[in-house]
């Protein structure tokens, strides 16, 4: 084939993101998306424009998968929904792209993971952030060996409160898997890619402080977390910290990453001031590494070019055979951090990632 055709699958704001994305590939063709509600069908055309009119619209996402008008789909529906959708890609063997977090389960992931192993099309998991230039910058770094013997690293996100979905749907925890795994399934990724060993033990204390306190749906309160801390034990004995606000609009950064090793620390942050920083502890010495978004980036968007990154690589992977660079194992341990630290805040205790029952296979 010469170019993807490819089917986007939920078109709210992370559906149309994805349309301005797929938009600027040069190897890809939009040639169908569907939505159950026409607000987001509205907002696709809209984002469309002219190309509105080759591309097939569908209410449900099974006719679209069995329309024979794509060889490739991108999901961003809700999270709730991503199994049953994914359950439906997969009878049909097609490749796809699915939004974070792959699931909300711990049980549902090691579904798709297992389901996954049984299939061809590749399946690739929309964490982008590793994607980001200071963050992919900073990740080189670390493999290079800038800090010597890795220790620790840090994230911290203090940043506005959750955006309106549709139906108010990311309100309630049940939808969302939670806070943790909703939204900082991307920065559990980030330590598992940079750390690069499997997580053995979290430690979580977080509340619903000040966001949301008095949004009532159907008579039923808002219950997302709006803060925590989340210390994350490794294998190779390296310790991981997210110190997470959704209440400090007013921050310098949105988002730090620090690592820090026996010889040095690297230093990005997001948005940036287009450098990262290499520390050397012999020199106290601190260098300055310019980084900067792409040239080749055609839609910056919500994460600085980071989901146009990851949409190229996929239709790239599709179109050569390649395998994907984020796996639905990858899109499990994301999940599994998030989950524990869930478990920990309520249960009040360090939780084991063995309780998860994870099988040998996957461990």
């Amino acid at each position: 084939m010469t170019k993807l055709r490819v089917g986007v699958i939920g078109t709210g704001m992370m559906g149309c993101e994805h349309l301005k994305n797929l938009m600027g590939i040069e190897d890809a063709v939009i040639t169908a998306f569907s939505d159950p509600n026409e607000d987001p069908r509205q907002w696709a055309r809209l984002t469309l424009g002219d190309r509105a009119a080759t591309a097939r619209e569908f209410v449900h996402h099974q006719d679209l998968l069995s329309s024979g008008l794509v060889d490739a789909v991108v999901v961003a529906s809700p999270n709730f929904t991503h199994k049953s959708v994914l359950d439906d890609v997969f009878d049909a063997d097609i490749p796809v792209l699915v939004e974070k977090p792959m699931c909300t389960t711990v049980e549902d992931c090691i579904s798709i993971v297992d389901a996954q192993a049984e299939r061809s099309a590749l399946t690739w998991v929309g964490l982008e952030y590793r994607y980001m230039a200071p963050i992919a910058e900073l990740i080189q770094q670390t493999k290079n060996g800038v800090v010597g013997d890795m220790k620790m690293m840090s994230i911290r996100e203090h940043r506005f409160p959750f955006l309106q979905k549709v139906d108010n749907w990311n309100r309630f925890s049940r939808n969302t898997g939670g806070t943790l795994v909703e939204k900082c399934c991307h920065f559990f990724d980030l330590m598992n890619v940079v750390i690069d060993a499997r997580p053995i033990r979290v430690m979580a204390s977080g509340g619903q402080d000040v966001n949301h306190l008095e949004e009532f749906y159907d008579g039923e309160r808002s219950d997302i977390l709006d803060n925590a801390f989340v210390i994350v034990d490794y294998a190779n004995g390296v310790r991981a910290m997210l110190d997470l606000s959704m209440f400090a609009e007013g921050s310098r950064h949105e988002q730090e990453i620090v690592v820090v090793g026996s010889t040095g620390k690297v230093e990005a942050q997001i948005p940036g001031d287009g450098q990262i920083y290499v520390g050397d502890r012999s020199t106290r010495q601190v260098a300055e590494i310019p980084v900067a978004i792409s040239d080749d980036v055609a839609h910056v968007g919500f994460h600085f070019g980071a989901s146009f990154v990851e949409c190229q690589r996929f239709v790239d992977a599709v179109l050569h055979n390649r395998a994907p660079e984020v796996s639905v194992a990858d899109g499990l341990w994301s999940v599994v951090i998030g989950a524990a630290a869930h478990r920990s805040i309520d249960q009040g205790r360090a939780v084991q990632i063995s309780e998860f029952g994870l099988s040998p296979s996957i461990l």
